[in-house]
């Protein structure tokens, strides 16, 4: 077997195969490889038919069809599966070879592996790659991190698969990342954001649908408009197309006999767990995982609503419906930003951490096309840390400052008129709870403090004075009448 491909591709499900793909048309040979034979064969039968691709029997082959310096990307289940193809591969790779993990792993894995790979004188790359099976196949965000050895050898096939933007469509939405687990943490980051982006878009169908009665007609042309302005996405136009589809099997529409329970597959989990462990209040993608958490109890929250009663939510007494419908859209801005500013926030103690040079202005734009959070919004936040490339907080930033205080009426309208008909909001809530706490110069932390002194003397500090203190709350207390 000749060594004549530049590139090679191990796990051939969709994204295997679409991504594939896309290298292949960018001019490259590749060798393909997965561990079920017959769906090589399938797919250089198939889809692969007339390109220049070699179809590889096992992990070996793959290996003898590849120039120096090999590039291997794998496309695998993360976890084990990761860790025994690494094992089938080093003995075949030469120092100098670059293994590639492009599935969702979690980053403390790929930091791992990355000080081994290295040791043993082989370059390692976790990459993150958002945009679904389309995005692998047309253009994909890649978020690369790892052996910065590597960079300049995949760099020329990484940006010319990944997704283009700017003006003149010429801007790859792949940029190095950071050593080691950086580039899994960004494109795991990208997911609890994603994550939250999906339960605020849920939460504004509700109070539309359920407050002021929209049909799926009428969402559609809302969500149209939405489209056309600041809240311009992905998310808000798959949504839109999604109540324009009619049911194949019945009267109505598709989006009316989709069961509400919501599936997850853990990045978003583990963005909390970490924030939790970093000490950063990344609240807004909790409560969307809580939700989704919630949604799944299907069968019990059906028993659940013969039993407890709230406000039954009503239609009518809103008011001009074009003046709501805005309220809703500001309240989703709002949200918005306040979710972005956290999932920075926590980049941003990731990366004091772990000690990356994470550039925040390049995470926005790598997330500007090809991903599921693609939005016209990101090219703010990369304006923004343009600016002020050390800004401790997007809310703190004139464009958002204004949005949010432009948004505030609203937005409070909107949460207060959901808790009054019951109506479940719990990431609209979240989020302006923490724009409430973040902008308060006190909060009531001081009697929490007090309390922790009082029954486990932890200490405190006081406002007055330097110092750690402890007082003896019980006998200086105020005795109680009996």
């Amino acid at each position: 077997m000749s060594a004549d491909c530049d590139f090679g591709l191990i796990g051939l499900a969709v994204m295997g195969e679409n991504l594939a793909l896309n290298v292949e048309s960018r001019g490259y040979r590749v060798a393909v490889f997965n561990r079920s034979v017959d769906k090589v064969e399938a797919f250089i039968q198939g889809r692969a038919a007339g390109k220049k691709f070699v179809g590889c029997h096992s992990v070996a082959d793959l290996v003898k069809s590849l120039k120096r310096p090999r590039k291997v990307m794998m496309l695998v289940k993360a976890g084990t599966a990761v860790d025994e193809l690494i094992g089938q591969l080093t003995p075949l790779l030469e120092p100098g070879d670059i293994i590639i993990d492009g599935g969702n792993e979690h980053y403390t894995n790929t930091e791992r592996r990355t000080k081994a790979l290295e040791a043993q004188g082989f370059l390692y790359v976790g990459s993150g790659v958002s945009g679904g099976e389309e995005g692998a196949l047309k253009g994909p965000s890649m978020m690369p991190g790892g052996s910065s050895a590597a960079w300049p050898f995949i760099k020329p096939i990484f940006q010319a698969i990944a997704a283009k933007v700017g003006p003149k469509g010429d801007i790859p939405c792949c940029e190095w990342v950071g050593p080691r687990g950086a580039g899994h943490y960004v494109k795991m980051v990208h997911n609890g954001i994603e994550y939250g982006d999906m339960q605020l878009i849920c939460e504004a169908y509700l109070m539309l649908k359920e407050a002021l009665g929209l049909s799926n007609a009428e969402l559609y042309d809302v969500f149209d408009d939405w489209n056309r302005g600041e809240l311009q996405s992905y998310l808000i136009e798959i949504s839109r197309d999604i109540f324009s589809v009619a049911d194949d099997l019945g009267s109505g529409e598709m989006v009316d006999k989709v069961l509400d329970a919501a599936g997850a597959k853990g990045t978003g989990k583990w963005m909390s767990q970490l924030a939790l462990d970093l000490g950063v209040p990344s609240t807004l993608v909790t409560a969307a995982v809580y939700a989704r958490c919630l949604s799944a109890v299907k069968d019990a929250r059906v028993r659940a609503s013969q039993t407890l009663h709230g406000p039954a939510p009503a239609t009518t007494g809103m008011g001009d419906r074009h003046a709501f419908i805005e309220a809703v859209r500001q309240a989703l801005y709002a949200s918005k930003i306040c979710s972005y500013a956290q999932g920075f926030v926590q980049l941003q103690a990731a990366a004091k951490e772990h000690d990356w040079p994470l550039n925040y202005g390049d995470c926005a734009m790598l997330w500007r096309g090809g991903c599921i959070i693609r939005a016209q919004f990101l090219d703010r936040i990369k304006e923004a840390f343009d600016a002020q490339p050390n800004l401790e907080n997007l809310l703190l930033f004139p464009y958002f400052t204004q949005a949010l205080h432009n948004a505030q009426e609203s937005w409070r309208h909107v949460v207060s008129l959901a808790t009054l008909r019951g109506l479940p909001v719990p990431a609209f809530s979240t989020a302006l709870a923490y724009y409430d706490s973040y902008r308060r110069a006190t909060l009531p932390a001081n009697l929490l403090q007090a309390q922790r002194d009082y029954f486990g003397a932890h200490t405190y500090q006081r406002t007055d004075r330097p110092g750690v203190f402890h007082t003896d709350w019980l006998g200086k207390r105020k005795t109680p009448r009996d």
